[in-house]
């Protein structure tokens, strides 16, 4: 790891508010990730290129405290495509309190960060069966709460609470000074919820709207789940529904996923998932089923998955299929 000295970071806003970060050191972080991928379907199953590559991002991050206890922290991390879709995080924590922080084109706010809680022993059954390029390969009926905007978050020893708001924005990264994207999305508001009444009991919940992609209406986001450990074993379930605000009723859907985990030992896990999505005014059900893998060996991480999805986005005959081994080295 490699530490910058004395680099100073601002933000200053020449109108109404103006807010700055500094940070005396930032340091910086990459990764040592290479990935064999391939991508079938509806595709040539020989048109998906190259299929190794190497992770290129970097993270640059800092924190301080304020006199009242109080710390802020910043992230910075700088995408493989040469910054075009850089994230950023500034987060403002108030200890017992809770956490403000603003992020750009990062993660998930409010009821995305529980869009899918079954435990897999590598990524989710959906991942990656929207990389073929078709316009309707993307799976329908998961839940979101947009990625850039503002999240408060606060938890004790058996809840935690996230509430989201991601204005007029989808996935932007906004410049300080600048305006977002004149044709963005309406705003999203969301608020979710972990509980853990229990060792080896999560139950989470969330609910929000999200603006409709004709920028009149907002859709409804609802979901809950269940995930129970026991011993080495693993399961989980969770139900979700979007509510389309269109004048048609036709893309309202009701998704329900489960699955199952199990550590063979400290090194090894191994999981299999299903998910299900219906959706109103068709009888093709959209099926998505996935294996997936984990091994770890000192400082040596291997992960696998293989997802299969039929009748994506409620299309008849579309199909994807997404494979992915990782191996990792931390130094």
């Amino acid at each position: 790891m490699t530490n910058l000295k004395k680099v100073g970071l601002s933000a200053l806003a020449g109108s109404l508010v103006a807010v700055s970060a500094y940070a005396g050191e930032l340091s910086v972080s990459g990764s040592a990730k290479f990935t064999y991928t391939a991508d079938t379907g509806n595709e040539d199953a020989e048109a998906d290129g190259n299929r190794f590559g190497m992770a290129q991002g970097l993270s640059f991050s800092g924190s301080g405290e304020l006199d009242n206890g109080h710390t802020v922290s910043l992230l910075h991390v700088m995408s493989s495509d040469g910054g075009a879709k850089s994230t950023s995080v500034l987060t403002y924590d108030m200890g017992a309190i809770g956490s403000i922080k603003y992020q750009q084109d990062s993660g998930a706010l409010g009821i995305g960060n529980i869009d899918d809680v079954t435990p897999t022993a590598d990524e989710e059954v959906w991942n990656g069966l929207d990389t073929g390029g078709a316009s309707n390969e993307t799976p329908s009926g998961r839940v979101s709460g947009g990625v850039t905007g503002f999240q408060y978050t606060y938890s004790n020893d058996m809840l935690t609470a996230m509430l989201g708001y991601s204005p007029k924005s989808d996935s932007d990264s906004t410049a300080d000074g600048s305006n977002g994207i004149a044709a963005a999305l309406q705003s999203s508001t969301s608020v979710a919820l972990k509980i853990t009444p229990m060792d080896g009991l999560t139950v989470v919940a969330g609910t929000g709207t999200k603006g409709n992609a004709d920028g009149l209406k907002d859709d409804d986001h609802d979901t809950y789940g269940i995930v129970y450990a026991w011993g080495p074993i693993q399961v989980g379930y969770q139900h979700s529904e979007i509510d389309d605000g269109t004048t048609s009723t036709t893309a309202d859907t009701e998704q329900d996923m489960v699955s199952i985990a199990f550590a063979v030992n400290d090194n090894l896990s191994i999981s299999y998932g299903e998910q299900d999505t219906d959706r109103d005014g068709t009888s093709l059900t959209q099926e998505v089923k996935g294996f997936s893998v984990g091994y770890s060996m000192g400082g040596m991480t291997i992960k696998a998955h293989k997802n299969e999805g039929t009748n994506i986005n409620q299309t008849a005959d579309n199909e994807s299929e997404h494979t992915e081994i990782a191996v990792s080295f931390a130094f």
